[in-house]
C-alpha cells in the first residue's frame, strides 16, 4: 500500500573550506599559504537550500504556507541545476525539492514533479552515483515505494529496494539510507526488519551544519519506532486473547 507523498531526503554534505600553513624562517616568522583547497562555490549553493529545505519543513507551520514556501526554494534550486548541469549535487536537490513539494500538493496533480524529481535522480546517478554518500539512489527509492504504481504512476517496490540497498552500501550508518529503507520495510510489512534500521538511524553521527534536519528526522524516526512498540502490544493482547 502506498504512502501520502510525504517525500522527504536528507542528506550529508561536507563543505570544503581554505587549509593554511604556516611556514617559519630563520629569526622571524613568516607566514605564507602552502596549500589552499579550491573553494566550490556549488557548495555554498547547496549548504543554503539544506538549511531552507530544513527550515520548510520542520519549522514553517500548515500546508500553504510550506507550499509556498517550498515553491520559492524550487525556483532558486532550479536556477542552481542550470547553472551546474553537469553537477550531480544540483541535481539531487533540485529533485529532492520537488519530491516534497509533491508531497504537500499529493493526488495526481503531483506526478509531473516527481516525475521530473525521477529523472533529475536518474540523471545524477550518471554523473556521480556517489555523490552526497549516496543520496541520489535513496531518493529515487523512496518515490518508487512512496509513488503509486501503474497505471497511475511509475512505483515499483523491487526498484525501490535496489535503490534503497545502493543506498546502504554507499552509506551504511547514514541516518537517511537508514530511515528510508526502514520506512519502506514497513511499507511492505516487515516490521521487525525495519526496527533495526530504525535504530541505526538513530544511532547515526551527527552532520555539521545539518542541526536542524537530523534533530527533525530523529523526532519522525522516534515517533515510527513507538508506532511500531504500540502495533507489536496490540497484537500481542489480541493473541493472549484469541
Amino acid at each position: 500500500m502506498k504512502k501520502n507523498w510525504l517525500l522527504s531526503t536528507a542528506l550529508l554534505l561536507c563543505v570544503s573550506s581554505p587549509a593554511f600553513a604556516q611556514d617559519y624562517g630563520t629569526g622571524h616568522a613568516q607566514t605564507s599559504m602552502l596549500a589552499q583547497e579550491q573553494v566550490d562555490p556549488l557548495m555554498d549553493q547547496i549548504r543554503y537550500l539544506q538549511t531552507e529545505w530544513a527550515r520548510i519543513k520542520y519549522q514553517v507551520p500548515g500546508d500553504d504556507q510550506k507550499l509556498a514556501a517550498i515553491e520559492k526554494l524550487e525556483s532558486h534550486a532550479a536556477k542552481v541545476s542550470a547553472a551546474y548541469p553537469d553537477r550531480a549535487e544540483a541535481l539531487i536537490w533540485e529533485g529532492i525539492i520537488l519530491s516534497t513539494d509533491a508531497g504537500i500538493v499529493k493526488g495526481i496533480s503531483a506526478l509531473p514533479k516527481v516525475k521530473k524529481a525521477r529523472a533529475l535522480f536518474e540523471r545524477a546517478l550518471t554523473i556521480d552515483p556517489q555523490a552526497l554518500d549516496g543520496s541520489a539512489y535513496t531518493s529515487l527509492g523512496s518515490l518508487y515505494y512512496q509513488v503509486p504504481g501503474w497505471p497511475i504512476g511509475f512505483g515499483d517496490d523491487e526498484k525501490a529496494e535496489k535503490n534503497l540497498r545502493s543506498a546502504l552500501s554507499i552509506n551504511p550508518a547514514g541516518i537517511d539510507s537508514n530511515f528510508f529503507y526502514a520506512d519502506f520495510l514497513v511499507d511492505q510489512g516487515r516490521e521487525s526488519e525495519a526496527a533495526t534500521y530504525y535504530q541505526r538511524a538513530l544511532q547515526a553521527a551527527p552532520r555539521p551544519g545539518r542541526e536542524l534536519a537530523d534533530a527533525g528526522r530523529r523526532q519522525e524516526i522516534k515517533a515510527a519506532l513507538a508506532k511500531l512498540q504500540n502495533r507489536s502490544e496490540s497484537e500481542a493482547e489480541v493473541s493472549i486473547n484469541q
